[in-house]
C-alpha cells in the first residue's frame, strides 16, 4: 500500500471519543508486544502490519504514512513524534484506513474470459420505484442501480397510450409509465460512473414491428459507437468484459417474422438430414470429421418453460438471413432462447453458439432438483438469468446464493427492495473492486477426469477454517437518537455472524447480548469450517435485544470471504436499506487456519 493511499484513506471523524482504556485486552496486549516504553515506533508498526495484519507487502513508508495521518489529529497524544501512543494505535485499528477489504486491489480478477465466466450484478424490473403493481416507473432507480455498480438493467417496453411511441412499465399493472428514451439517456449518462465494464440492457419486448424500428433508431442515436453489435457473425463464444469496456449490450428476443423464417430454415435442415440418414443406413454410416454447419444439434424442439410474460427465443441464422434482418435485430448482441421440450433438452450445450436462458426462482429450484449438474454444464458457455417469481408483488427477493451455486451469471434481484437477499448481493459484488463482474470459481468452469461436475449439495472435505473474533462495536451513540432502541436505558446489543455459501458451509451464530451499553464489548470467537470458500460470504448483523417486542435492527454488512484481509479490522456497518452508516462499526479479527 502506498504512502499516498494511506493518507487518502485516512478520514477519522470527530465521532471517535473512545479512549485506549476501553480497548479489548487483546488489543492492549498487542500494543505492549509491538511497542517500547509506551510508544509504537514506525518500525514497530511496520512489524505489526506484516506479522499481525498479514500485509506481507507493507513497507516502512506505509507505516510512516499511518503515523503521519494520525499525527494530524491533534487531540491524539503522539509521543515526541516518535510513533503511536496506545490511544493513537487504537484509533488506527478502528479507523477507515483499516478496512476488511483492501482498497488497493481494485479490479484484480482475470477480465479476459468470456462473459459466461462471471457473476454479473443484475437488476430486475430496474425502472420500478416500489412494489410491482402500483409504484411509479422512473429512470431514478436505474440511475441509483448504476451508481451502485449494477451492470444488467431490465426494461419492459410497451406501446404508449397513443401507440406511436414506447413506454417502460410493468405490463398488466397500475404502474405509471416512463418514456423509453428517458431511460436510455440516463443509462448512457450513468453507465460507467462506477465501473467501466459493460452494461447489458435486457429488453422485455411487447411492441409492434413499426415500434421496434423506432426503438432501433432511439438506441442507435443514443449510444452510437458505445453499442456492441456483433454484425453478421453468430456468437460462438461471448466476448470478455475487458474487450467490452464502456460498451452497451442489448439482449432480447428477435422479432416474430425473423423467428418464423428461422423455423422454416430449421425444418428444411431437418428434412435434409433425415434423407441423408436414410441413405447412410443402407450402406453403413461413414465417420467424417464434423464440419461447421453439419451438426443437427440446433435443438429446435427445446423449451425453457418460462412464464409467458418473459422472453427467450431460440435463434440462429446464416449471413444471408442476417443481411435481411430489420435494424432492430442487428442491435441484439445477446439473443435469448426459448426451446420446446424438457429441462434436459433446453439445458443441452450447443458447441456452435451461445445463448441466454431465463428461469424464474421456482423453475430454477425444479431444475436443481433433477438437473443440477446440467445447469452447471450449461452455464460454462451460456448465460443463465434467474428472476423473482411473479407473486413477489412487494418487490421482495429470493436467496441469490441458490443461483450462484449452479453458475447462474445473471441472478436478478429487485434493487428497490430491502433485506437479507440484497445484503448478500451487495456482499458478492464488493469483490473485485466493486466493478460488477466477479469471476466464477474454477470448480464451476472445469470438469473432473471423467467429465464429472461438482455437486454443490455434496459433502466435501474442509478446505480451510475461517476464525472470526468479534471484539466490540461503536458509533450508535452518534448515528441514532438516544431513545431509538430503548426509551429509558442504553441498548442491549448482540452480534450475529455466519456464512452464506453451499449448504454444508451455511450457518449463523451469535454473541451474548451486552446490556445497557452504547459501546458493547463482546470478545467472542467463532470458527467456520469451509468446504467451498470460493463461494462463501461472511454475514454480520447487529441487533438490540428486546425482551417484550421484536429485536431492533442495529446494522449489517456482508463480505466476500475470499477477499477478506486477515488481521484486526474495522468493519463499517450498513442500514437495512444497504446504505453505510456514518459512524457505526465493529472491531473484528479474521484468520484462516
Amino acid at each position: 500500500m502506498s504512502k499516498q493511499t494511506y493518507r487518502v484513506c485516512f478520514c477519522f471523524r470527530r465521532r471517535f471519543k473512545l479512549h485506549a482504556a476501553e480497548a479489548p485486552d487483546e488489543i492492549k496486549s498487542l500494543f505492549m508486544q509491538y511497542s517500547e516504553d509506551g510508544t509504537m515506533t514506525v518500525d514497530h508498526l511496520h512489524r505489526f502490519l506484516v506479522e499481525v495484519q498479514k500485509e506481507e507487502r507493507a513497507t516502512r513508508e506505509d507505516a510512516q504514512a499511518i503515523v503521519d495521518g494520525l499525527r494530524e489529529l491533534k487531540h491524539l497524544n503522539i509521543l515526541h513524534r516518535k510513533g503511536l501512543s496506545p490511544e493513537a494505535f487504537f484509533r488506527y485499528l478502528f479507523g477507515d484506513v483499516n478496512p476488511p477489504l483492501s482498497p488497493n486491489q481494485g479490479v484484480h480478477h482475470d477480465m479476459d474470459a468470456p462473459l459466461s465466466h462471471y457473476f454479473i450484478y443484475t437488476g430486475h424490473n430496474s425502472y420500478l420505484t416500489g412494489n410491482q403493481l402500483s409504484s411509479d416507473c422512473s429512470d431514478v432507480p436505474i440511475i441509483e442501480a448504476l451508481q451502485k455498480g449494477v451492470r444488467v438493467i431490465e426494461l419492459d417496453i410497451w406501446p404508449n397510450s397513443s401507440k406511436n411511441n414506447i413506454d417502460v412499465l410493468h405490463g398488466g399493472t397500475l404502474t405509471t409509465p416512463v418514456e423509453l428514451i428517458k431511460c436510455l439517456r440516463s443509462i448512457k449518462e450513468y453507465a460507467f460512473v462506477t465501473s467501466e465494464y459493460p452494461v447489458i440492457i435486457t429488453l422485455e419486448d411487447h411492441i409492434t414491428p413499426d415500434l421496434q424500428a423506432k426503438v432501433a433508431e432511439m438506441v442507435n442515436q443514443t449510444y452510437g459507437d458505445m453499442l456492441f453489435c456483433p454484425g453478421t457473425e453468430c456468437l460462438k463464444e461471448f466476448p470478455s468484459p475487458e474487450s467490452l469496456k464502456r460498451r452497451i449490450i442489448i439482449s432480447t428476443k428477435p422479432p416474430k417474422k425473423y423467428l418464423e423464417a428461422q423455423e422454416i430454415k430449421e425444418k428444411k435442415i431437418e428434412q435434409q438430414n433425415s434423407k441423408a440418414s436414410t441413405h447412410e443406413d443402407a450402406w453403413g454410416k461413414e465417420l467424417p470429421e464434423l464440419k461447421r454447419g453439419d451438426s443437427a444439434a440446433g435443438d429446435s424442439n427445446d423449451s425453457d418453460e418460462e412464464d409467458n410474460n418473459h422472453e427467450e427465443v431460440l435463434n440462429d441464422g446464416d449471413k444471408a438471413q442476417r443481411d435481411m434482418m430489420p435494424e432492430y435485430v442487428r442491435l441484439i448482441a445477446i439473443h435469448a432462447v426459448k426451446r420446446k421440450g424438457g429441462l434436459t433438452d433446453y439445458l443441452r450445450v450447443n458447441p456452435d453458439k451461445v445463448t441466454r436462458l431465463s428461469l424464474n426462482e421456482q423453475k430454477l429450484e425444479k431444475a436443481i432438483a433433477g438437473h443440477g449438474k446440467d445447469l452447471i454444464r450449461f452455464t460454462r458457455r451460456n448465460l443463465l438469468r434467474v428472476f423473482p417469481k411473479s407473486t413477489r408483488i412487494d418487490s421482495s427477493n429470493y436467496n441469490p446464493m441458490v443461483g450462484w451455486r449452479y453458475g447462474a451469471q445473471m441472478v436478478a434481484l429487485n434493487m428497490q427492495g430491502h433485506g437479507r437477499p440484497l445484503w448478500l448481493m451487495h456482499g458478492m459484488f464488493r469483490a473485485n473492486g466493486g466493478c460488477g463482474y466477479v469471476k466464477k470459481p474454477e470448480f464451476l468452469m472445469e470438469s473432473g477426469p471423467d467429465s464429472e461436475v461438482l455437486d454443490p449439495k455434496a459433502k466435501l472435505p474442509v478446505k480451510t477454517t475461517l476464525k472470526v473474533t468479534v471484539y466490540m462495536g461503536e458509533g450508535w451513540y452518534y448515528d441514532f437518537h438516544r431513545t431509538h432502541f430503548d426509551a429509558y436505558s442504553p441498548p442491549d446489543f448482540y452480534t450475529r455472524v455466519g456464512i452464506a455459501g453451499v449448504p454444508a458451509d451455511t450457518v449463523m451464530k451469535r454473541t451474548r447480548a451486552v446490556e445497557d451499553n452504547w459501546t458493547p464489548v463482546w470478545n467472542e470467537e467463532f470458527e467456520f469450517p469451509l468446504t467451498v470458500p470460493e463461494l462463501a460470504l461472511l454475514r454480520i448483523e447487529v441487533h438490540e435485544y428486546d425482551m417484550s417486542e421484536k429485536d431492533d435492527f442495529g446494522g449489517q454488512t456482508c463480505l466476500p470471504v475470499w477477499e477478506l484481509q486477515r488481521g484486526i479490522r474495522s468493519v463499517p456497518l450498513h442500514n437495512y436499506e444497504g446504505e453505510k452508516y456514518r459512524s457505526v462499526r465493529l472491531l473484528m479479527r479474521f484468520e484462516f487456519v
